[in-house]
């Protein structure tokens, strides 16, 4: 008898934590997890070709220092930045995640730039596979994050809603941060490469005409 009791207590439980939107939160907030886990993966494979990519336009155009320089430091700065699924609750974390990933974004689409000024180097064939490469991640980086766009938006729209915002409470389930269309427009624009490496003291200054000798001097 007592073992039916008990059955039934787990039975009723179930049905009113259903009912209450608890089982949809937790798979929600499983599918928010799986989505970021492959954001991440596919940020991780761009990150993965930067060092042969730096080194084969290296080979070409040495003397572009500064952008093989930024390229490579905002990779390391990535690399310094996690957010864990653990962590996605926290907005600071996140928005520093997404800064050091648009940085990146910007550093990479001046390095390819600069392919435009070497032809040698748009014609090696390591180059060109390289670039496919980099061009397919960043289109499965558009289509994760746009998954995981979707995944949080469903999440927080049932962790603000009632019943559920509820039962949300009870078992701390806050809304999740997501993927910020601030600036997206002026990252998307082609970066202005400046191919002059000279500084301000190093460039000429507009030389004066001599003042007309006199005649017979």
């Amino acid at each position: 008898m007592r073992k039916w009791l008990v059955s039934v207590a787990v039975i009723l439980a179930s049905a009113s934590l259903s009912g209450c939107g608890y089982n949809k939160l937790q798979e929600q907030d499983e599918a928010v997890k799986a989505s970021w886990s492959e954001v991440v993966n596919q940020y991780q494979r761009r990150a993965d070709l930067i060092p042969n990519l730096v080194a084969t336009v290296k080979g070409y155009a040495a003397q572009e220092e500064r952008v093989l320089v930024e390229v490579t430091e905002a990779r390391a700065k990535v690399g310094t930045i996690q957010v864990t699924p653990e962590t996605l609750n926290d907005p600071e974390a996140f928005a520093k995640f997404q800064a050091a990933q648009s940085t990146l974004t910007g550093s990479l689409r001046s390095l390819i730039a600069v392919a435009e000024n070497y032809p040698d180097l748009k014609s090696d064939a390591n180059f060109r596979d390289l670039q496919a490469q980099l061009e397919g991640t960043e289109n499965r980086i558009t289509v994760a994050r746009n998954r995981y766009i979707e995944s949080v938006k469903a999440f927080n729209v049932t962790v603000r809603s009632f019943p559920t915002n509820v039962t949300a409470g009870m078992f701390d389930f806050d809304a999740k941060p997501n993927f910020s269309v601030q600036n997206e427009e002026q990252i998307s624009k082609p970066p202005a490469v400046d191919f002059d490496t000279s500084t301000p003291a190093q460039q000429a200054a507009p030389v004066e005409a001599a003042p007309a000798k006199p005649a017979g001097s």
